[in-house]
């Protein structure tokens, strides 16, 4: 029996899954793929912001709308000062593709070799016609159009996809030739394999189409994946089982709801940096497809409010604070468990070489907090179908 390719911490390997801890033997289909291309650049803070609203439907304030089209839209990223966002390795009818792994969508999309030259560039494409397993569904199309005037088109086939040792055939992948100046800037990312429920796979027609972890989950010795982001770093996706080499102390789980296409949760509460932990439920969403951190008004403003001469910046259509500043942690309640956002973590981009542009923005009109990877890099997460739970739990930084 093969078994797993490698750590995301090199240690002793042991299997931990479900609401109690029980030992289970690795099948050959759980593996571990780790994050390997870095992104050269990254959205400006409100390029940031409108393209989560755009994600979920939302309509972004007006001048957020503005600052984002006052700016080019990305920045240089910089692991030493600022973070920088890894993608995973994918094979795709033989051909390796590098996508950014997305627990708030559902579709499997790349960039393919139907694009024209001039918005390929940069990227790595799919050539259904370079592969020998690739088919074409006759009459199926799909296409993305978000609120910021992005988007991306085009056919619909299936192939063999393979990550780590796990492969699935017959897997939807669709194929982009048509695509928005916006994603033409995201230079390295070749597409979303996205880990989401089946139920927002909405841009395929005329039939949904299943993701990759509903395919390949009956191969997996449990029907979970973990995500461990990293600061700085690339960090890993591990499907099939828990490694406890990745993190620290017990995992505390709380029931998800997929209600609405995504691993939602209740939280119960926060903490600005040592202050009292203040009582609030509001409804979660840990999105490995989004970088920053959205949260209900009330929790913004407090955050912000312990930051000297920071404040909601109009012109910047968000939240900004002196670089200069020390930020404090953010405590997120998990029903008995408190993850804590180290303050170093909190700083998105600078806006200038005195004003820098927060992790944490408000939510207003998304409909739910989104924890992004800001978030995910200070936690170790765990996304499970059966039951349907999260699992959270701290993990060395």
């Amino acid at each position: 029996m093969r078994f797993l390719e490698g750590l995301c911490a090199a240690s002793t390997l042991f299997i931990i899954v479900a609401t109690s801890p029980v030992d289970l033997q690795p099948m050959a289909g759980n593996f571990i793929v780790h994050q390997t291309t870095p992104k050269p650049f990254k959205k400006s803070g409100p390029a940031a912001i409108l393209s989560t609203y755009g994600k979920y439907n939302a309509s972004a304030p007006e001048e957020v709308i503005k600052a984002a089209t006052a700016n080019d839209g990305k920045v240089s990223a910089n692991p030493t000062l600022f973070d920088t966002e890894y993608l995973s390795p994918v094979i795709i009818g033989g051909q390796t593709l590098n996508l950014d792994f997305d627990t708030g969508s559902s579709d499997l999309w790349v960039y393919s070799s139907n694009l024209p030259t001039s918005q390929s560039n940069g990227h790595s494409v799919y050539n259904p016609t370079l592969s020998s397993t690739s088919k074409k569904l006759d009459g199926y199309t799909w296409e993305i159009l978000y609120g910021d005037g992005s988007g991306a088109s085009g056919d619909v086939g299936t192939d063999t996809v393979k990550i780590g040792i796990t492969t699935v055939t017959g897997q939807a992948v669709e194929l982009a030739d048509e695509i928005s100046y916006q994603f033409q800037n995201d230079i390295n990312n070749d597409g979303i394999l996205g880990l989401g429920f089946d139920s927002i796979n909405t841009a395929v027609q005329p039939v949904r189409q299943k993701t990759f972890f509903s395919n390949a989950k009956a191969s997996l010795s449990a029907p979970l994946f973990t995500a461990n982001l990293k600061k700085g770093k690339p960090g890993c996706y591990t499907f099939g089982y828990v490694n406890a080499a990745e993190y620290t102390g017990s995992i505390t789980y709380v029931p998800a709801n997929s209600a609405n296409g995504f691993w939602e949760f209740t939280s119960n509460g926060y903490a600005v940096g040592t202050a009292a932990f203040r009582s609030s439920s509001f409804i979660a969403n840990p999105d490995t497809g989004t970088t920053l951190v959205y949260l209900p008004d009330a929790i913004v403003r407090a955050y912000y409010g312990s930051v000297r001469g920071s404040g909601y910046n109009y012109a910047e259509g968000g939240y900004t604070y002196p670089c200069s500043a020390t930020l404090p942690s953010l405590t997120i309640g998990i029903g008995t468990y408190r993850a804590v956002i180290p303050g170093s973590y909190i700083t998105y981009a600078p806006v200038n070489s005195i004003t820098c542009f927060g992790g944490i923005q408000s939510n207003n009109g998304l409909g739910t907090a989104v924890l992004g990877d800001i978030f995910l890099k200070s936690q170790f997460v765990v996304f499970q179908t059966s039951p349907l739970q999260l699992g959270f739990a701290r993990k060395p930084l």
